[in-house]
């Protein structure tokens, strides 16, 4: 019997000892497993952080060349806008003969009801003389839900029935000019006439606009 139970007993250690070995090689296997993991986690994160470096990296470079690509074709915008009223000016063999509202443009101030305005004029004749004349124009809109129409004169900030011109190629018109409190613009029409003289026959051109196109934040 006491054999047998020390048989047992150093069957039971052996095979313990055994088991024991065998966890702590697994232990040690998966700890060496983990630690690689550790190892390809911490280089995923780094590899992760330089692409979204370089991602950022690329959404700026993206947004300059936008912003470089918008600022060129704004400037090109301005150059053929450009080259286009010179054409008018030296060129008017290219566009209709006599005198032209090239443009009309209003800009809201600071101040409540005020604006600034400027207008263009082109004389396109190939044969050139001065062009004397004025310009008038109207606002139209509603003013206590009632249709309404306010001349120039009452609009002016200076006591202005037209705006006269006299010019060769082409004349720039600025001014300002004020809304009664409460008014609702929606139109303006324009009109440049030059009166039958001694060296000049009658003409007049008459161009509309929408106020809510017209009017811009900065001159």
């Amino acid at each position: 019997m006491l054999a047998i139970i020390g048989i047992c007993l150093f069957s039971g250690y052996r095979i313990g000892n055994f088991y024991h070995n065998y966890q702590l090689e697994t232990l040690s296997q998966q700890q060496t497993r983990l630690e690689q993991l550790y190892q390809q986690q911490d280089k995923q994160l780094s590899r992760i952080n330089t692409l979204e470096v370089e991602l950022e990296v690329e959404r700026l470079a993206n947004q300059q060349s936008q912003a470089l690509l918008k600022s060129m074709e704004q400037d090109h915008y301005q150059v053929k806008k450009e080259l286009a009223f010179y054409e008018k000016v030296m060129a008017p063999e290219k566009r209709a003969d006599g005198l032209v509202i090239d443009s009309f443009a209003l800009w809201a101030s600071k101040s409540d009801n005020h604006y600034l305005y400027r207008i263009v004029l082109v004389q396109q004749q190939l044969k050139r003389s001065s062009a004397k004349g004025y310009v008038d124009f109207s606002i139209s809109g509603s003013l206590d839900n009632k249709p309404t129409e306010l001349s120039l004169a009452k609009v002016s900030t200076k006591e202005l029935a037209k705006l006269d011109f006299s010019f060769q190629y082409f004349q720039i018109i600025e001014g300002e000019l004020e809304l009664p409190a409460g008014f609702i613009p929606e139109k303006v029409a324009i009109s440049a006439t030059i009166p039958k003289g001694r060296w000049q026959k009658y003409y007049r051109i008459d161009e509309n606009y929408l106020w809510s196109k017209l009017v811009k934040n900065d001159p």
